[in-house]
């Protein structure tokens, strides 16, 4: 008669030890040696006729092997099964130190041990204390408007061609090539062409293409038109060079000069910037751009809360941990093994994932918060109308969605990458009703500065 024995060998850590009588695994594999001599191919014998004891010693060992971990196995899941065990992963066989003789010819009593990491039970305390929180609102300036509004008409601005560098708001479309003292071009040289504002430009630099015209060439060498810190973003960008570079020898070309002129306010920017909107009025178009702003700030702030959330639950939440076991299951029950310092390495963020983890899952079970099929493919859709400029309610003038959709239910990575956005976007909601939330208005400078929650949190874990 099988039976399992349990002891804790470690923080929520047990050893379970599975004791099989020869009972236990002789009679199913003599059932299945005797399935499979109706079945067997062997050359020169007609299927079903092979001599059984032929079969045994061909096939027996293997199939006896299979029967006796299988026993096994089916008793330790239905121990765990009985006795409600909830666990981390797989259990994981202890490696026996007497080599255990697995023996067709002469069956005896066998033994095999696991080892579990055990899930913990735990509270949630800031959920239940209600924490208190802060949500920010960045209150939109003028002297953000007054930036946006100049990047606006910059971007949807027009280029007139000029005949000479004059100003440093002139903009340059210029070629590198590599070349000598002389400004010989090296033997196959890439070409890199480049576009940027003279402004951006190294100082000293600067300087050498005021008053240049289209085709005029400057040879440089980047150590000496730079300065220390000018030098590391010049020869990244444009130049794509390492640091090396920054003694050899480059010759710009300007193939092309130009002039921002940017778009005055009036219908034809309005349209540009709010393709489907009607814009009545300078005003209107002040007051949409600033909605844009405010949008994108509290998306902002949004993210900054439930970052916070998530920071502060897994740092706050007391939960033990089978240490030993994961450890050895990282190293052991992945799909290729990890060495011990590979594991030491990768376990802080493990751990911070799998705590988080944890607390979800409980959250979730214990608040009922789930997604259906439904929710899903309507978000999928919404996304796809929007992406075509077309609301929720226009899907009359997509007749291609149904065969979309269709297609998209197949791709399994994109369904189950909605249904998680949609599950934590559904948590976060409910959490953030679960907190003392305070809001606080706060300057852009200010905002940016604030410690960011995972270091706020990680000195005091």
């Amino acid at each position: 008669m099988a039976t399992v024995t349990r002891e804790n060998i470690g923080i929520l850590h047990d050893k379970l030890t599975v004791k099989l009588a020869k009972d236990d695994f002789m009679p199913s594999f003599e059932k299945t040696l005797r399935q499979y001599a109706k079945t067997a191919n062997v050359p020169g014998f007609r299927k079903g006729m092979v001599p059984s004891g032929m079969l045994k010693k061909m096939h027996g060992p293997s199939i006896f092997n299979e029967e006796v971990v299988r026993a096994a196995g089916k008793k330790l899941e239905d121990y765990m099964k009985d006795e409600k065990l909830s666990i981390f992963a797989q259990p994981m066989i202890i490696p026996d130190e007497k080599r255990m003789r697995l023996d067709m010819n002469q069956p005896e009593d066998v033994e095999f041990a696991f080892e579990i990491g055990i899930k913990p039970d735990f509270q949630i305390d800031a959920v239940k204390n209600k924490a208190q929180l802060v949500r920010y609102k960045i209150a939109v300036t003028d002297k953000m408007m007054e930036d946006e509004m100049e990047r606006i008409t910059r971007r949807y601005g027009k280029v007139d061609p000029q005949i000479e560098v004059t100003g440093k708001e002139d903009i340059i479309y210029s070629a590198y090539e590599s070349c000598d003292a002389e400004g010989t071009v090296t033997e196959g040289a890439a070409k890199i062409e480049d576009t940027k504002v003279v402004d951006t430009f190294p100082a000293k630099l600067k300087e050498q293409i005021m008053g240049k015209k289209p085709e005029d060439t400057i040879v440089f060498r980047p150590a000496d038109v730079c300065t220390e810190e000018e030098l590391h973003g010049f020869l990244k960008d444009p130049l794509k060079a390492g640091p090396e570079a920054g003694e050899h020898y480059y010759k710009l070309t300007i193939t092309k000069i130009g002039h921002l002129i940017p778009e005055p306010l009036g219908a034809e920017l309005y349209a540009q910037v709010f393709p489907n909107t009607e814009v009545k009025d300078e005003a209107d178009f002040m007051e949409k751009v600033k909605a844009d702003l405010t949008r994108e700030f509290d998306r902002i702030a949004g993210e900054r809360l439930q970052n916070e959330i998530f920071e502060m639950l897994v740092h706050t939440t007391n939960i033990e941990l089978p240490v030993t076991f994961l450890k050895r299951w990282m190293m052991e029950g992945g799909e290729k093994p990890k060495s011990a310092q590979e594991v030491e390495h990768e376990f802080g963020s493990f751990e911070h994932q799998l705590r988080w983890q944890l607390i979800s899952d409980k959250l979730m079970i214990e608040n009922n918060i789930n997604v259906s099929r439904e929710e899903v493919d309507k978000d999928i859709k919404t996304r796809v109308l929007a992406y075509f400029g077309l609301g929720p309610d226009d899907e009359d003038e997509a007749p291609w969605m149904d065969g979309y959709m269709t297609k998209i239910s197949k791709d399994e990575k994109m369904m189950d990458e909605t249904y998680r956005r949609l599950l934590f976007a559904k948590l976060f909601t409910f959490l953030e009703t679960q907190f003392f939330v305070e809001e606080k208005e706060i300057g852009e400078d200010e905002f940016f500065k604030l410690q960011d929650a995972h270091a706020a949190h990680h000195h005091h874990h």
